[in-house]
């Protein structure tokens, strides 16, 4: 994800292989690179490769805090002394963007308790991210949240423990660690999004950075799977938080650029100044060549989504649902929603439930089904109440309790929404503000230990 295999082939990297993959011929003209994540399998390969090592030298790199016990049996496997250097390089979480990190994991909690394994690889990846990011730093959590509480004292736990590996340098305001939760805020992820990452991830879903179009109509053989990572495409990275009029633009200009810098068919070649200019340019417009063809195919593949599923319909909807405390117009508008394919009925079903108006009456249940398949579960409803009603949530979503909220929600609605798609404003953008103003309330979101902090 961080890397791309040209730009370690320009390091000299030349094989790449897995640990674990059998049959891998010796070589002992090679040095050997490993980085792994300390876990115990990964210690057994590493013990068993060394035993038997197929390479002249390796050098032994773990993404987090390994075990000296663990460092032991290597050593003592080590027989044939071909270990030059063994190093913890922390980079233990999956680094999407240069500020968005994930572990990749599903299905954390059971209930409302973490599952005891997924609990221990988020922590590692934590203070993994800590470290690499030389952090030692206050944590705060939601109160309203029990996982958050055992996730905060978990990572509390480490940084006691290697309080060595942790001694930086102070800075005047130190670091705050946030850990929040989903429950609190269940209506964003009900809700279409129309920037170009969100959409890609939405409608296509986008895996490591890599999206899957084999399911697109008529896909060339060389577009079934496309990356898209901001490291490495100019396009992606000035257009991922755009909203999808402005890549339609955008997506124009960027053919006509591209027009203009085609090699022209007819292109005399007469003399070697010429052949060594079209060389020059070729790989640059080959380069080119393939960011548009790829963009233009997944933007094309949305808007034929959109279209299908009558999104901008259904989001107007989610939107007044979400963001009006007048619901009637909404629902009316609910049941005259045309038939739409593939479309996930669970936010129309959930929004109504979740804001605290009416639940899912038997008339609206009778007009969902026109959207998609017939017997919608009522259960998944009540499941996605129970998450992230108004029962389980710490922090009050949609009733402003201080003034200036109530006059800022007044403003907002006297200027008018200038796009109605995106008029819903996540939860965590108001906690940040409070947080980076240092009004988060500490009954809300209380200091894990004695130290509170006082500077913003």
């Amino acid at each position: 994800v961080v890397y791309t295999q040209s730009e370690i082939l320009q390091r000299e990297v030349y094989l790449f292989e897995r640990l674990d993959s059998p049959n891998r011929e010796p070589m002992k003209h090679l040095k050997a690179i490993c980085f792994l994540r300390p876990t115990k399998e990964n210690v057994e390969l590493l013990v068993q490769e060394l035993r038997r090592p197929k390479y002249s030298v390796y050098f032994i790199y773990f993404s987090n805090v390994i075990s000296k016990s663990d460092v032991k049996a290597l050593a003592e496997a080590d027989e044939q002394e071909v270990v030059a250097e063994v190093q913890e390089f922390y980079g233990d979480y999956i680094a999407v963007n240069p500020h968005v990190f994930s572990l990749n994991l599903l299905g954390c909690c059971r209930g409302r308790n973490w599952e005891p394994a997924q609990l221990a690889r988020t922590t590692q990846g934590l203070t993994a991210l800590l470290l690499s990011l030389k952090k030692c730093p206050m944590i705060r959590y939601q109160l309203s949240s029990e996982p958050a509480k055992r996730l905060a004292e978990c990572v509390k736990q480490v940084i006691t423990k290697e309080y060595e590996l942790f001694d930086f340098r102070r800075t005047e305001v130190p670091p705050l660690l946030l850990i929040l939760d989903r429950s609190d805020d269940a209506i964003t992820p009900l809700l279409n999004q129309w920037t170009y990452q969100a959409m890609v991830h939405e409608l296509l879903g986008i895996n490591n950075n890599r999206i899957d179009l084999s399911r697109v109509p008529g896909i060339s053989k060389d577009l079934r799977e496309v990356v898209l990572s901001a490291e490495n495409d100019e396009f992606y990275a000035n257009n991922m938080y755009l909203n999808f009029a402005e890549i339609g633009t955008n997506i124009k200009n960027l053919m006509e650029d591209f027009q203009r810098r085609k090699p022209k068919e007819q292109q005399k070649l007469e003399s070697i100044a010429d052949m060594k200019a079209f060389v020059e340019n070729y790989p640059q417009f080959k380069k080119m060549s393939g960011t548009v063809s790829k963009h233009v195919t997944v933007v094309g593949e949305l808007s034929r989504l959109v279209g299908e599923r009558n999104l901008l319909e259904v989001s107007e909807v989610e939107q007044e649902l979400a963001c009006q405390s007048d619901h009637s117009s909404a629902l009316q508008s609910l049941l005259s929603l045309p038939q739409a394919t593939g479309t996930n009925p669970l936010p129309l079903c959930s929004l109504p439930s979740m804001c605290n108006s009416i639940g899912i009456t038997p008339r609206l249940r009778g007009g969902i089904p026109r959207l998609t398949i017939p017997a919608f579960p009522s259960q998944l409803v009540s499941a996605v109440v129970e998450y992230g009603g108004k029962r389980v949530r710490g922090s009050d979503l949609f009733g402003p309790k201080d003034a200036v909220a109530i006059t800022k929600q007044f403003l907002k609605g006297l200027k008018g929404i200038e796009n109605v798609y995106t008029q819903h404003q996540p939860l965590l953008q108001e906690t940040l503000d409070q947080l980076i103003k240092g009004r988060l309330k500490d009954s809300q979101y209380p200091y894990l230990g004695p130290n509170v902090l006082r500077d913003r």
